[in-house]
């Protein structure tokens, strides 16, 4: 009896562990943990102090961020099934209703958009709803229609750091969270195009329009070089901007861009295949990772001092 009880224990356990795995797929956390570290950055780059206030964005962008991960998963639920990267999603595996994820989204709209209004301030909230509305309502919709869907849809990243920004009090217009915006916007091109450089076949597969077909492999390899050359200019460019408060922070932020260079040199010069390609695709997600610690450490020592 006891065992059988025990067993039960570890069923119910697991189902609910699988559970949380599912949601975690449909919220697609990686990217929503990073949508809520950019916002957590531009809070910090504002901020004059840090306190409770520092959740409440956070969190308020980062329930936003998985509504529109879960609609997108919704919307896209036809295309998922066709490709071999996302036939195992959530929907299109049958491991969940696609009505479920739809009841998923509303309510994380809902307590993302409260959380904003009531501890943030209007601003945020709309810099929120905008990424929401760019995501699913234009991206989305474009990436059926256009290669350069990417582009415009860019703009979706960009928006985190300045919800941060303003959440701490920061204006809109201010040119500081201007230009770490936009890294922000150029490093999402050259990162989607380098994730379409190994996926390509299956984005055709799924009916998708590629840049592959309209360039080649070898062209299009040649512009994403000239992006991620761009992305670190605007990276290097940070410290002279003055939001960098000590000297290490801009030395270091140059040693890990050097080491990005390089091995976008080395991504240049390979054979493009899937290992070089996957290779700086890595490398370009982990320099992005750098710049954010580094600024937001960099912050968080100025305030303590």
């Amino acid at each position: 009896m006891n065992h059988l009880t025990k067993t039960g224990v570890i069923e119910e356990n697991t189902s609910v562990l699988r559970r949380l795995y599912i949601l975690t797929e449909i919220i697609k956390i990686k990217i929503t943990v990073l949508v809520m570290l950019t916002t957590l950055l531009g809070y910090l780059l504002a901020a004059s102090q840090v306190t409770i206030n520092l959740i409440y964005p956070i969190v308020g962008i980062f329930l936003l961020a998985c509504s529109s991960a879960a609609l997108n998963q919704y919307q896209e639920r036809n295309i998922d099934v066709l490709m071999e990267r996302t036939k195992d999603r959530p929907i299109p595996s049958g491991r969940i209703k696609a009505y479920n994820v739809l009841i998923i989204s509303i309510s994380f709209l809902i307590a993302g958009s409260l959380l904003l209004f009531f501890k943030t301030n209007v601003v945020t909230l709309l810099i929120g709803l905008l990424a929401f509305f760019w995501y699913n309502g234009v991206y989305t919709l474009l990436k059926k229609k256009t290669a350069y869907a990417i582009i415009p849809g860019s703009l979706i990243g960009a928006l985190p750091p300045i919800a941060g920004w303003t959440a701490a009090g920061g204006s809109v217009f201010d040119f500081d969270i201007l230009f770490i915006s936009l890294y922000f916007f150029v490093w999402q091109i050259p990162h989607f195009w380098l994730l379409l450089l190994i996926y390509d076949k299956d984005y055709e597969t799924g009916g998708l329009p590629t840049l592959t077909k309209i360039f080649g492999r070898k062209n299009l390899i040649n512009i994403t070089f000239v992006l991620i050359l761009f992305t670190l200019l605007i990276a290097m460019l940070i410290p002279f901007i003055g939001i960098v408060n000590f000297t290490i922070s801009s030395v270091s932020l140059i040693i890990v861009s050097l080491g990005l260079l390089y091995l976008a040199m080395c991504f240049l010069r390979s054979l493009a295949e899937r290992k070089d390609i996957l290779k700086m695709f890595v490398g370009i997600n982990i320099y992005t990772l750098v710049i954010i610690t580094l600024l937001s450490i960099d912050k968080l020592i100025k305030l303590s001092i």
